[in-house]
């Protein structure tokens, strides 16, 4: 059974970068359908879709939106995802998802505050 398991700090500064990991079990991160996902839920609202990394070859796409910011990466020998989103604001505070198709983690609240 896969499971995916985020990791964040919890509170971060503005203008810091927020660095948040996925481990994944129960499936590689290569060879799994589709991709993984990063999606984030701000407090009151939908959820957004932040970027994806493709399984076969470790290519990203991004939310236009927050292209600038975010880097999407993995680490194939740990079986991880990581996604980093730099420069933050306080309207980056929200709860930080891993996805696939319909596999989800239990996400990890982070806050931006000073």
């Amino acid at each position: 059974q896969v499971q995916l398991q985020e990791s964040g700090p919890g509170l971060v500064k503005p203008s810091q970068t927020l660095s948040v990991v996925c481990t994944v079990t129960g499936d590689s991160i290569t060879t799994a359908v589709s991709g993984w996902s990063w999606i984030r839920q701000p407090p009151g609202k939908g959820l957004e879709w932040i970027g994806h990394i493709h399984s076969s070859n470790g290519k990203t796409d991004v939310n236009p939106s927050l292209k600038s910011r975010t880097s999407i990466s993995r680490d194939t020998s740990k079986n991880q995802i990581f996604l980093q989103l730099t420069s933050v604001i306080p309207e980056d505070t929200a709860v930080y998802y891993c996805n696939n198709l319909n596999y989800w983690g239990q996400g990890t609240q982070v806050t931006v505050s000073s």
